[in-house]
């Protein structure tokens, strides 16, 4: 029988190995956005920036909740029961805004280039 901490541990380890650090997630959005010839051209924060940044939080989100899910399964004394659900809860929260932002830019961007 599959014990709760068996599952709890296989849960860990499936979040640790999915998870990029923020600085990969950086790189790979500048190669983009130099592959895809963006530029500023503005004093202040883009568009792009914006988004690079609203994707950075999501990841860092991801990562906490995945770090204080592990230093559960460590030492489950040392960090309280609701901080690890609050950030859970923040980080899915998080990603479902951002997907469906995201499905919303391909929504848009499909509408813009249909010509009807």
């Amino acid at each position: 029988m599959i014990s709760s901490l068996d599952l709890l541990r296989y849960n860990a380890s499936t979040t640790a190995s999915n998870a990029v650090s923020s600085t990969q997630l950086s790189k790979a959005l500048e190669k983009t956005k130099d592959g895809l010839g963006i530029t500023n051209t503005e004093e202040g924060k883009s568009f792009d920036n914006y988004l690079l940044d609203a994707i950075s939080y999501v990841n860092d989100s991801q990562n906490k909740s995945s770090a204080l899910f592990e230093q559960v399964i460590i030492d489950p004394d040392s960090v309280d029961a609701h901080d690890v659900t609050i950030a859970m809860a923040e980080a899915n929260l998080s990603l479902s805004l951002a997907q469906a932002v995201i499905d919303r830019m391909i929504k848009g961007w499909s509408e813009i280039t249909t010509t009807r």
